[in-house]
């Protein structure tokens, strides 16, 4: 066998390897955490590096009050049943307001995937990354799942982290007790939780809780989210 066809054909081994590779790494670093419980979010890890007090207890699905989900639903994602990962007219909307920086567009999915794995920012490998993890998480995880980790890891205040820690802390009673206006109060915050609080809701939070309230009647309350 020539020089030539040997270095061709471990070109084409080393092509293989690395196609393998990046399909096989996703499904190793997602698939696991369907079932399991993250210990940490990539956040979480980096608020507590810096110095902060973290603020976090997992709680399943059915210890989570069902007007939670369709508060976080109405605010952030409307169209997280139907959708694969990307709202692809949300997206749209974002690039033609914002150019190129395309802010405003990321699902409930994006953004377990930016919580869970990655780092905050808005650089396009990061985007890039996200997309591609968001991918595998929307094909191995059903819909429940992605919104039960998501209400387990997003952050509702400084250190505060996930509904039950959020619950506990803002009005001191478990996540599997909160009213519709407490949820909506919750997810009002989530653009930024570390400036507004639902302890002390600003007229701007008041203002959302209101919207979200009315979107969550529009979308017909928690019998939106049956049967993802």
């Amino acid at each position: 066998m020539s020089r030539k066809r040997r270095r061709r054909k471990r070109r084409k081994r080393v092509a293989w390897l690395a196609l393998a590779l990046v399909i096989s790494l996703p499904i190793l670093i997602v698939l696991p955490w369907r079932w399991l419980e993250p210990p940490e979010s990539a956040f979480m890890m980096r608020s507590r590096a810096a110095g902060a007090e973290i603020h976090h207890q997992w709680v399943p699905w059915p210890a989570i009050s069902p007007y939670l989900p369709i508060a976080v639903v109405a605010a952030e994602d409307q169209k997280f049943p139907e959708h694969r990962g990307f709202d692809t007219e949300s997206i749209r909307s974002a690039l033609e307001e914002n150019g190129s920086k395309g802010r405003g567009a990321s699902t409930i999915s994006q953004q377990v995937v930016k919580n869970l794995y990655l780092w905050p920012g808005r650089s396009w490998v990061r985007k890039g990354i996200e997309a591609y993890l968001t991918v595998f998480l929307e094909t191995l995880w059903p819909k429940q799942r992605i919104l039960e980790v998501y209400l387990n890891i997003v952050e509702l205040g400084p250190g505060i982290f996930g509904a039950e820690a959020a619950a506990q802390g803002f009005f001191g009673k478990p996540a599997s007790e909160l009213t519709a206006r407490e949820a909506a109060l919750l997810a009002a915050v989530l653009p930024s939780p570390k400036r507004m609080s639902p302890a002390r809701p600003s007229p701007y939070v008041e203002e959302r809780v209101d919207w979200v309230l009315r979107q969550m009647e529009q979308l017909g309350g928690p019998a939106y989210l049956e049967g993802m």
